[in-house]
Protein backbone atom coordinates (compact mmCIF):
# COMPACT_ATOMS: atom_id res chain seq x y z
CA UNK A 1 0.00 0.00 0.00
CA UNK A 2 1.11 3.25 -0.87
CA UNK A 3 0.59 5.93 1.91
CA UNK A 4 1.94 9.36 2.01
CA UNK A 5 2.89 10.45 5.45
CA UNK A 6 2.72 13.99 6.51
CA UNK A 7 3.42 16.33 9.27
CA UNK A 8 1.38 19.58 10.22
CA UNK A 9 4.36 21.95 8.88
CA UNK A 10 3.48 20.48 5.75
CA UNK A 11 0.01 20.48 5.34
CA UNK A 12 -3.06 22.13 7.27
CA UNK A 13 -5.84 19.92 7.86
CA UNK A 14 -9.44 20.95 7.99
CA UNK A 15 -10.43 20.05 11.29
CA UNK A 16 -11.70 21.08 15.01
CA UNK A 17 -7.87 21.47 17.01
CA UNK A 18 -9.95 20.96 19.72
CA UNK A 19 -12.78 18.96 19.48
CA UNK A 20 -12.58 17.16 23.16
CA UNK A 21 -12.27 20.24 25.18
CA UNK A 22 -15.43 21.76 23.36
CA UNK A 23 -17.41 18.82 23.60
CA UNK A 24 -16.39 18.67 27.52
CA UNK A 25 -17.47 22.33 26.98
CA UNK A 26 -20.94 21.22 26.39
CA UNK A 27 -21.65 17.87 28.25
CA UNK A 28 -19.48 17.98 31.14
CA UNK A 29 -18.64 14.69 31.13
CA UNK A 30 -17.43 12.18 28.30
CA UNK A 31 -17.71 8.30 27.99
CA UNK A 32 -14.53 6.52 26.50
CA UNK A 33 -14.78 3.21 25.29
CA UNK A 34 -12.93 0.21 26.83
CA UNK A 35 -10.74 -2.60 26.62
CA UNK A 36 -9.69 -3.39 23.21
CA UNK A 37 -7.01 -6.44 23.81
CA UNK A 38 -10.11 -8.29 25.70
CA UNK A 39 -12.28 -8.10 22.88
CA UNK A 40 -9.32 -9.03 20.42
CA UNK A 41 -8.96 -12.29 22.13
CA UNK A 42 -12.47 -12.76 22.08
CA UNK A 43 -12.32 -12.45 18.17
CA UNK A 44 -9.28 -15.12 18.44
CA UNK A 45 -6.26 -13.14 18.74
CA UNK A 46 -3.78 -15.31 20.31
CA UNK A 47 -1.69 -15.44 23.26
CA UNK A 48 2.00 -14.59 21.63
CA UNK A 49 -0.12 -12.44 18.61
CA UNK A 50 0.81 -9.01 17.72
CA UNK A 51 -3.04 -7.52 17.96
CA UNK A 52 -1.68 -4.00 15.97
CA UNK A 53 -1.03 -6.39 13.06
CA UNK A 54 -4.59 -6.85 13.17
CA UNK A 55 -5.36 -3.75 11.16
CA UNK A 56 -3.86 -5.11 8.72
CA UNK A 57 -4.72 -8.74 8.56
CA UNK A 58 -8.44 -8.28 9.84
CA UNK A 59 -9.92 -4.64 9.74
CA UNK A 60 -13.29 -6.37 9.71
CA UNK A 61 -12.92 -7.39 13.36
CA UNK A 62 -11.00 -4.49 14.29
CA UNK A 63 -13.61 -2.48 12.56
CA UNK A 64 -16.47 -4.39 14.91
CA UNK A 65 -15.14 -3.68 17.96
CA UNK A 66 -14.82 -0.28 17.10
CA UNK A 67 -18.74 -0.07 16.11
CA UNK A 68 -19.57 -2.16 19.38
CA UNK A 69 -18.18 0.62 21.45
CA UNK A 70 -19.76 3.28 19.64
CA UNK A 71 -23.35 1.29 19.54
CA UNK A 72 -22.89 1.24 23.71
CA UNK A 73 -22.65 5.14 23.49
CA UNK A 74 -18.70 5.74 23.97
CA UNK A 75 -17.80 9.27 22.92
CA UNK A 76 -14.50 8.52 22.49
CA UNK A 77 -13.50 5.65 20.26
CA UNK A 78 -9.66 4.49 20.41
CA UNK A 79 -7.70 2.78 17.74
CA UNK A 80 -6.04 -0.35 17.87
CA UNK A 81 -2.55 1.00 18.11
CA UNK A 82 -1.80 0.43 21.10
CA UNK A 83 1.92 -1.51 21.04
CA UNK A 84 2.55 0.06 17.41
CA UNK A 85 5.82 1.64 18.30
CA UNK A 86 9.00 0.33 16.76
CA UNK A 87 10.04 -1.33 19.63
CA UNK A 88 7.12 -3.62 20.63
CA UNK A 89 6.94 -4.09 16.44
CA UNK A 90 10.45 -5.56 16.11
CA UNK A 91 9.54 -8.32 18.63
CA UNK A 92 7.04 -9.50 15.67
CA UNK A 93 9.25 -8.76 12.90
CA UNK A 94 6.84 -5.56 11.60
CA UNK A 95 8.85 -2.89 12.45
CA UNK A 96 8.75 -1.47 9.09
CA UNK A 97 4.82 -1.79 8.94
CA UNK A 98 4.38 0.53 11.79
CA UNK A 99 3.25 3.88 9.67
CA UNK A 100 0.72 1.20 7.94
CA UNK A 101 -0.39 0.08 10.92
CA UNK A 102 -1.03 3.37 12.43
CA UNK A 103 -3.11 4.70 9.52
CA UNK A 104 -4.87 1.93 8.87
CA UNK A 105 -6.00 1.80 12.47
CA UNK A 106 -6.71 5.21 12.55
CA UNK A 107 -8.73 4.90 9.43
CA UNK A 108 -10.76 1.53 10.54
CA UNK A 109 -11.80 3.19 13.84
CA UNK A 110 -12.77 6.67 11.90
CA UNK A 111 -15.07 4.94 9.08
CA UNK A 112 -16.47 3.12 12.00
CA UNK A 113 -18.38 5.84 14.12
CA UNK A 114 -20.95 8.13 14.13
CA UNK A 115 -20.14 11.73 12.87
CA UNK A 116 -20.37 13.23 16.65
CA UNK A 117 -17.80 10.37 17.62
CA UNK A 118 -14.30 11.29 18.50
CA UNK A 119 -11.53 8.92 17.67
CA UNK A 120 -8.09 9.20 19.60
CA UNK A 121 -5.10 7.63 18.75
CA UNK A 122 -3.54 5.18 21.05
CA UNK A 123 0.06 5.21 22.07
CA UNK A 124 1.29 2.86 24.52
CA UNK A 125 5.15 2.75 26.16
CA UNK A 126 8.04 1.23 24.20
CA UNK A 127 8.51 -1.62 27.50
CA UNK A 128 12.24 -0.16 27.51
CA UNK A 129 13.83 1.87 29.96
CA UNK A 130 15.70 4.99 29.52
CA UNK A 131 17.88 4.41 33.07
CA UNK A 132 19.27 0.44 31.75
CA UNK A 133 20.45 2.55 28.88
CA UNK A 134 17.72 0.05 26.39
CA UNK A 135 17.40 3.40 24.42
CA UNK A 136 17.57 7.27 24.21
CA UNK A 137 15.56 9.98 24.28
CA UNK A 138 15.97 10.58 20.70
CA UNK A 139 14.96 6.92 19.73
CA UNK A 140 11.84 7.63 21.80
CA UNK A 141 10.95 11.13 20.40
CA UNK A 142 11.13 9.27 16.50
CA UNK A 143 9.13 6.25 17.26
CA UNK A 144 6.22 8.39 18.96
CA UNK A 145 6.62 10.60 16.17
CA UNK A 146 5.95 8.62 13.29
CA UNK A 147 3.24 6.80 14.84
CA UNK A 148 1.37 10.55 15.51
CA UNK A 149 1.99 11.43 12.43
CA UNK A 150 0.25 7.86 10.86
CA UNK A 151 -2.40 8.20 13.01
CA UNK A 152 -3.11 11.95 12.23
CA UNK A 153 -3.14 10.64 8.73
CA UNK A 154 -5.78 8.03 8.93
CA UNK A 155 -8.06 10.56 10.41
CA UNK A 156 -7.30 10.34 14.29
CA UNK A 157 -8.97 13.42 15.88
CA UNK A 158 -6.66 13.06 19.39
CA UNK A 159 -3.89 11.11 20.75
CA UNK A 160 -4.53 9.40 23.81
CA UNK A 161 -0.86 8.32 25.54
CA UNK A 162 -1.87 5.85 27.44
CA UNK A 163 -0.34 3.05 30.12
CA UNK A 164 2.79 5.33 30.76
CA UNK A 165 4.59 5.03 34.00
CA UNK A 166 7.98 7.07 33.32
CA UNK A 167 7.74 11.19 33.31
CA UNK A 168 10.99 11.48 30.48
CA UNK A 169 8.96 9.24 28.43
CA UNK A 170 5.81 10.87 28.46
CA UNK A 171 7.61 14.09 28.05
CA UNK A 172 9.04 12.51 24.68
CA UNK A 173 5.77 11.38 23.63
CA UNK A 174 3.82 14.69 24.23
CA UNK A 175 6.76 17.01 22.54
CA UNK A 176 6.31 14.63 19.23
CA UNK A 177 2.94 15.06 19.07
CA UNK A 178 3.11 18.77 19.54
CA UNK A 179 5.68 19.13 17.58
CA UNK A 180 4.22 17.09 14.58
CA UNK A 181 0.72 17.16 14.55
CA UNK A 182 -2.54 19.38 15.12
CA UNK A 183 -3.59 16.63 18.07
CA UNK A 184 -5.37 17.06 21.24
CA UNK A 185 -3.07 14.95 24.17
CA UNK A 186 -4.52 12.79 26.35
CA UNK A 187 -1.85 11.37 29.01
CA UNK A 188 -2.50 8.41 31.31
CA UNK A 189 -0.66 6.71 33.55
CA UNK A 190 -0.79 3.44 35.37
CA UNK A 191 -0.72 3.72 39.43
CA UNK A 192 -0.52 0.46 42.02
CA UNK A 193 -1.50 0.90 45.54
CA UNK A 194 1.82 0.52 47.95
CA UNK A 195 2.69 1.34 51.41
CA UNK A 196 3.42 5.01 50.03
CA UNK A 197 0.08 5.49 48.31
CA UNK A 198 -0.72 5.13 44.25
CA UNK A 199 2.62 5.16 42.49
CA UNK A 200 3.71 4.24 38.83
CA UNK A 201 6.46 1.53 38.42
CA UNK A 202 8.69 4.00 38.35
CA UNK A 203 7.57 5.47 41.74
CA UNK A 204 5.43 8.34 40.30
CA UNK A 205 2.72 9.62 42.29
CA UNK A 206 -0.74 11.04 40.51
CA UNK A 207 0.52 14.74 42.42
CA UNK A 208 4.08 14.62 40.31
CA UNK A 209 2.48 13.23 36.93
CA UNK A 210 0.08 16.03 36.94
CA UNK A 211 2.48 18.56 37.83
CA UNK A 212 4.57 17.31 34.87
CA UNK A 213 2.42 16.99 32.33
CA UNK A 214 0.67 20.08 32.99
CA UNK A 215 3.95 21.47 31.92
CA UNK A 216 4.54 19.43 29.03
CA UNK A 217 1.41 20.51 27.63
CA UNK A 218 -0.82 17.96 28.07
CA UNK A 219 -4.41 18.67 27.44
CA UNK A 220 -6.29 15.85 29.43
CA UNK A 221 -4.94 13.54 31.69
CA UNK A 222 -5.48 10.75 34.10
CA UNK A 223 -4.80 7.52 35.10
CA UNK A 224 -6.37 4.36 33.45
CA UNK A 225 -5.84 0.29 33.65
CA UNK A 226 -4.73 -0.74 37.64
CA UNK A 227 -6.57 -2.69 40.29
CA UNK A 228 -10.01 -1.42 39.21
CA UNK A 229 -12.44 1.71 39.42
CA UNK A 230 -12.63 2.30 43.22
CA UNK A 231 -8.84 3.39 42.89
CA UNK A 232 -9.61 6.04 40.78
CA UNK A 233 -12.12 8.10 43.44
CA UNK A 234 -8.71 8.61 45.22
CA UNK A 235 -6.64 9.05 42.07
CA UNK A 236 -8.71 12.00 40.80
CA UNK A 237 -8.90 13.32 44.30
CA UNK A 238 -5.14 13.66 44.41
CA UNK A 239 -5.05 14.80 40.81
CA UNK A 240 -7.55 17.60 41.88
CA UNK A 241 -5.87 18.47 44.98
CA UNK A 242 -2.80 19.86 41.92
CA UNK A 243 -5.44 21.31 39.56
CA UNK A 244 -9.17 22.14 39.72
CA UNK A 245 -8.72 22.77 35.69
CA UNK A 246 -7.21 20.63 33.56
CA UNK A 247 -10.17 17.66 32.70
CA UNK A 248 -9.53 14.70 34.27
CA UNK A 249 -9.89 10.59 32.21
CA UNK A 250 -10.17 7.39 33.81
CA UNK A 251 -10.00 3.96 32.24
CA UNK A 252 -10.20 1.57 35.20
CA UNK A 253 -9.77 -2.44 35.09
CA UNK A 254 -12.75 -4.23 35.31
CA UNK A 255 -10.77 -5.46 38.97
CA UNK A 256 -8.21 -7.23 39.22
CA UNK A 257 -7.91 -10.61 36.68
CA UNK A 258 -8.73 -14.00 38.49
CA UNK A 259 -8.14 -17.51 36.53
CA UNK A 260 -11.53 -19.50 37.06
CA UNK A 261 -10.95 -22.52 35.23
CA UNK A 262 -9.10 -22.46 32.08
CA UNK A 263 -10.20 -18.58 31.31
CA UNK A 264 -9.30 -15.02 32.89
CA UNK A 265 -11.89 -13.59 34.51
CA UNK A 266 -12.53 -9.91 35.71
CA UNK A 267 -14.89 -9.61 39.12
CA UNK A 268 -16.06 -6.18 38.56
CA UNK A 269 -19.19 -6.67 36.03
CA UNK A 270 -21.40 -4.10 34.89
CA UNK A 271 -23.51 -3.85 37.45
CA UNK A 272 -20.66 -3.46 39.60
CA UNK A 273 -19.73 -0.72 37.51
CA UNK A 274 -23.42 0.75 37.90
CA UNK A 275 -22.72 1.80 41.35
CA UNK A 276 -19.46 3.02 41.35
CA UNK A 277 -19.46 5.24 38.34
CA UNK A 278 -21.69 8.17 40.04
CA UNK A 279 -18.83 8.42 43.11
CA UNK A 280 -16.23 8.31 40.29
CA UNK A 281 -18.49 11.71 38.70
CA UNK A 282 -18.69 13.25 42.11
CA UNK A 283 -14.86 13.05 42.65
CA UNK A 284 -14.09 15.32 39.55
CA UNK A 285 -13.33 13.46 36.33
CA UNK A 286 -14.20 14.44 33.48
CA UNK A 287 -14.07 11.28 30.85
CA UNK A 288 -14.66 8.01 32.12
CA UNK A 289 -14.22 4.05 30.39
CA UNK A 290 -12.40 1.19 30.77
CA UNK A 291 -9.45 -0.70 30.43
CA UNK A 292 -8.53 -4.48 30.20
CA UNK A 293 -11.71 -6.79 31.51
CA UNK A 294 -14.15 -4.38 30.22
CA UNK A 295 -16.57 -4.62 27.47
CA UNK A 296 -19.34 -2.85 25.57
CA UNK A 297 -21.54 -4.23 28.17
CA UNK A 298 -19.66 -2.44 30.87
CA UNK A 299 -19.47 1.07 28.50
CA UNK A 300 -22.95 1.54 27.71
CA UNK A 301 -23.73 0.87 31.51
CA UNK A 302 -21.35 4.12 31.98
CA UNK A 303 -23.13 5.88 29.10
CA UNK A 304 -26.41 5.47 30.54
CA UNK A 305 -25.48 6.96 34.06
CA UNK A 306 -23.39 9.87 32.37
CA UNK A 307 -26.72 10.54 30.34
CA UNK A 308 -28.81 10.87 33.38
CA UNK A 309 -26.17 12.65 35.18
CA UNK A 310 -25.85 15.42 31.78
CA UNK A 311 -30.13 15.60 32.35
CA UNK A 312 -29.71 16.11 35.98
CA UNK A 313 -27.11 19.08 35.40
Amino acid sequence: MNVQFVTMNSVTREKDMNKILELLQRKKVLVSDGAWGTQLFSKGLKTGQCPDSWNLDHPEEVSEIAKSYSFAGADLISTNTFGANKFKLDQYGLKDKLEEICYQGAKISKESITNDQIVIGSIGPTGKFLAMDDLTLDDLYETFKLQAIALESGGADAICIETFYDLDEAEQAIKAVKENTNLEIITTFTFDKTDYGYRTLMGISPKQMTEKLIICGADIIGANCGRGFSDMIEIIKEIRDVSKMIPIIVQPNAGLPEIVGDKLVYKETPDYVRNIVPEIINAGVNIIGGCCGTTPEHIKVISEIVKNYREKN
